[in-house]
Parts: structure tokens; C-alpha cells; sequence
């Protein structure tokens, strides 16, 4: 397992939650009147979670885990595995759905869902790393 670069990936996802964190304005009337803010938390939310499922692929890797059909299947082997808990499994999920949606339907994306994303589910990301980061340290 590689360790180093877990550790540099999850460094990179909290490099990019803070950016998220500092950018995103305290009020959805702020955020749906500047387009350019709503383009940059959309695409730092992005690669934030981009760099989640990096994290999840990486563990799943050093796992030797069966090759998974796709990203959710991966999400299912390590819940199997007990890297990761059930609620983080069905979350990681849902940010990849939520992922598909900013990156192939722009033109599409509800600005009101990405701002209660912002709002009240960056949360996920602290529960990934701290859950990636005992199964880490179980591995001693």
C-alpha cells in the first residue's frame, strides 16, 4: 500500500476543501449573483471529490481488491473490506453522481443543490479521511 501517496492525496483533497471553504460566499443570494464564484466552487467541488474517489481507487489498489466493475462497486469492496463505513460508502456514491452532474451537464447544474452541497455535506470529506486514516493506522 502506498502510503505517501495516500497521504499526499488527501492533502490535496484538503488543499482544495479549503480553497472551497474560503471561496464560497456565507449566502445563497451572494453565491447565485457571481457567476464567477459559482464556477469556482462548482469546479473545487469538482476535484475535491475527484480526489476522493483517487483516495478510494489507491486504497482499493493496495487492497488487491477484485477489479471493480466501476467506482461504485469499488465504494461496495471497500465497505465489504471495512475500510469505509456504509454511510461513507452510500456518500462517496452520491458525490460521484453528484461529480457526473458538474463535469457533463454544466449547463444543467442547479446552482441551489451545489450551494446546499457547499452548505451542509463538505463534512463527507472529513469523515472520509478520518475513517481512510484509521484503517491506516489498523494496518500497523
Amino acid at each position: 500500500m502506498d502510503r505517501e501517496r495516500i497521504a499526499a492525496k488527501i492533502r490535496e483533497m484538503d488543499s482544495y476543501l479549503n480553497k472551497l471553504k474560503a471561496f464560497a460566499p456565507p449566502k445563497l443570494e451572494n453565491y447565485l449573483g457571481d457567476e464567477k464564484t459559482k464556477h469556482a466552487c462548482e469546479r473545487l467541488l469538482q476535484i475535491s471529490i475527484e480526489t476522493a474517489i483517487e483516495i478510494a481507487s489507491e486504497i482499493s489498489k493496495g487492497l488487491k481488491i477484485e477489479i471493480p466493475a466501476d467506482e461504485e462497486d469499488m465504494f461496495e469492496k471497500l465497505k465489504k473490506k471495512r475500510v469505509i463505513s456504509e454511510r461513507l460508502a452510500d456518500k462517496l456514491k452520491e458525490m460521484k453522481g453528484f461529480r457526473n452532474i458538474l463535469v457533463h451537464r454544466y449547463g444543467e447544474v442547479n446552482d441551489r443543490l451545489v450551494f446546499a452541497f457547499i452548505e451542509n455535506d463538505l463534512s463527507d470529506f472529513e469523515d472520509l479521511k478520518k475513517e481512510i486514516l484509521n484503517f491506516l493506522k489498523s494496518l500497523k
